[in-house]
This record gives C-alpha cells, sequence and structure tokens, in this order.
C-alpha cells in the first residue's frame, strides 16, 4: 500500500519523532504532524525535517474536536498514525485525569473523525485508508518466569496508565466492528533510544550518571521488560501500516528481555568505557535501591512471532548496540537533553500509593 499522506499525532513525542525522521529522510510521503505539545513534546526532536517541504506541524489538541476535523480537511490523509499519548505509569499514579482524557477521551474524538473524514471518501480512496492505533504491551498486565504476550492474551492491566492504554485499543477495535473503519492495532514493547525524554529509566539514568547523583532502582531491580531500539519501532510501526491486515493486532518487541538492574548496570559499563568518571570510579557504584513503585508489574516479555512472519520484520538492534547508539547520542547532544530538562528536574514520581 502506498502511502503519499500521512497524519501523525504526537509526531513531536520520542516515538512519533522518530517515525518522522525515517519518513523525511527516506521516503516521499507528506507527514502532518498534530502535537498538543505537553511537557514530553519536543519540536527539537524534528529540527533535522522541520524546514522541509514535505513536513507540517499544527498545533492541536487531539482532545479539540472542531481543530481534529479542521486538520482532515486541510490535510487530506490517506492513513493517520495515532501516538498522541500519556505513556508515563508514574505521572498515572500521581494524577490518573490526564491519561483518561488524552488517551481514551483523545482517541475516542479521533475516531470519530477519522470515520466522518473516511465516509466521505471516494470509493478508490476508502478502500486504501488505514487508522493505525499505536499502544503498549502493558495493557496485557503482568508475566510470571515464564510466557510470553501474544496478539490474544487478555487485557488485564495493573496501572491507570495502562487501563486507559486498553481503553482506547477497546475503542479503535469497536469503531472497526460497529462502523467498518478500517483499523490496525500494535503493542510494543518498551521502548529506548534518541530522543527520549529524561523521566524514562535510561536516559534518567545517563543524566543522573553523569551528573554524579544516585542511580535509583526499583525494588530489588528484578522487573523485567523487553527492550525495543525505536528506530525499530519505527520500522515496524510503517511496516504494519503499509502491509498489516485490516483489523489486525501486531505485537512489537525487540527480543531482548533484561531486568531492571541489568539496564542500569549495563548502562553503567558503556558509560565507563565512552565517558570515563574524573576521579576513576565505575558509575554502578552510583546504584540506589529504592522503594518499589505501587503496582509494579514483574516482567512483560512480547512474541513477536506474528509480525515476523505475516510481514516479515525482525529488530535490527540487539540491547548492547542501541544502548551504545543511545548513550553516545546523549553525550553529544547537550543541547537537547537541557532544553528537555527544563519541564523535568529528575525528581521520583508515583509514590503516591
Amino acid at each position: 500500500m502506498t502511502i503519499t499522506r500521512l497524519l501523525i499525532t504526537g509526531g513531536a513525542g520520542f516515538i512519533g519523532s522518530a517515525v518522522i525522521r525515517k519518513l523525511i529522510h527516506e521516503t516521499d510521503t507528506i507527514v502532518a504532524n498534530v502535537d498538543k505539545l505537553t511537557y514530553a513534546g519536543n519540536l527539537a526532536s524534528l529540527a533535522t525535517v522541520s524546514d522541509s517541504e514535505r513536513y507540517s506541524f499544527q498545533h492541536v489538541d487531539i482532545c479539540d474536536a472542531g481543530a481534529i476535523s479542521e486538520v482532515f480537511d486541510r490535510h487530506a490523509p490517506h492513513a493517520i498514525m495515532h501516538l498522541a499519548a500519556e505513556s508515563h505509569v508514574d505521572r498515572s499514579i500521581d494524577g490518573p485525569g490526564e491519561f483518561m482524557q488524552t488517551n481514551i477521551m483523545g482517541t475516542y474524538v479521533l475516531l470519530q473523525a477519522a470515520r466522518a473524514y473516511w465516509s466521505a471518501l471516494p470509493a478508490s480512496e476508502k478502500a486504501g485508508f488505514r487508522f493505525h492505533h499505536v499502544s503498549t504491551d502493558e495493557v496485557y498486565g503482568s508475566l510470571g518466569n515464564k510466557g510470553y504476550f501474544t496478539e490474544t492474551t487478555p487485557y488485564r492491566p495493573n496501572s491507570p496508565y495502562s487501563a486507559s492504554k486498553a481503553a482506547s485499543d477497546h475503542l479503535v477495535r469497536a469503531w472497526h466492528k460497529t462502523y467498518g473503519l478500517p483499523v490496525v492495532i500494535s503493542n510494543c514493547s518498551n521502548n529506548y533510544g534518541p530522543y527520549q525524554f529524561p523521566e524514562k529509566l535510561i536516559p534518567l539514568s545517563i543524566h543522573k550518571a553523569l551528573a554524579g547523583a544516585a542511580l535509583p532502582i526499583y525494588g530489588k531491580g528484578d522487573n523485567v521488560r523487553d527492550w525495543l531500539y525505536v528506530d525499530d519501532h519505527a520500522d515496524a510501526l510503517l511496516t504494519i501500516l503499509k502491509k498489516g491486515t485490516v483489523g489486525g493486532v501486531y505485537n512489537v518487541g525487540g527480543e531482548n528481555e533484561k531486568t531492571n538492574l541489568e539496564v542500569v548496570t549495563t548502562l553503567c559499563a558503556i558509560l565507563d568505557d565512552l565517558r570515563p568518571r574524573p576521579d576513576g570510579k565505575r558509575y554502578v557504584q552510583q546504584i540506589s535501591f529504592v522503594k518499589d513503585r505501587p503496582g509494579h508489574d514483574k516482567r512483560y516479555a512480547i512474541d513477536a512471532s506474528k509480525l515476523k512472519q505475516e510481514l516479515n520484520w525482525g529488530p535490527r538492534e540487539t540491547f548492547e548496540s542501541g544502548l551504545r547508539k543511545t548513550i553516545d547520542w546523549y553525550l553529544q547532544n547537550d543541547a537537547w537533553c537541557e532544553i528537555a530538562m527544563q519541564n523535568y528536574k529528575g525528581e521520583r514520581l508515583g509514590v503516591t500509593s
């Protein structure tokens, strides 16, 4: 399927900006970026493509039905990739309301606008239209020591964030089943890479390590996540959008299960190599164990075999290669980091229980 014009929500965020950079640098697609520019949205992440004639930015809240309808009329997209979301579990514990509003009501508003727009398209364009909803593996809940999330795993969200994303997934499926809107859903594992807002584990650990501060690890550090390099995820998203079956669900994983302690320990070893501490000590000595997050899911692990078998996609980066690229990027991009840290000072979030 050829996509000439693509509308992306949340394109100033971590994953959305990676998708846009890839599209502008590697394809001929015309991209419209719709973003509210909350604390995690950063137009500096799109500096390398902002001057392109094929890129445009719309400062719009997806909950604003009138503005969203105008965006559809103005840009006439062939497809939508819906990435706009509040996404940090700790913030959802402290203030769940924003997550309900953006992730649930925002998705509803977008679905209604997409449905009205799609219904009015000529038959020749209607058949090729797609609404790609990007979600998370956290909707499935928590795994034990064995097993993997598949596309048929029952939903069991355990945080306000994952509950709001589960609700949005159900809305997208319902609009497909009830109204015929041609949708596809993807659920991804933990992403990491350049341009990630520093509240998340890897960029926060890099920032604190370089500042000589304690590196906080929740509980015993034995919670497991499947780590996916963001450029691999961007590639998977475009593959799913172009080749995925209408109404289909695809899990996206990096085949890199690591405990949080393993992640930070590996990060420290790479920093020892790329930027040794002036005092000769090792960064791992800065690790500190803190009280666990309320309702902290034990393990996530993705079975991405459907995506591999049906659409011939697999990750290119190992965890070690992707992490080294990530750390090197942060070391070389102090200016971006300073802009990001204006909205967050590294304080702990999500301690409310």
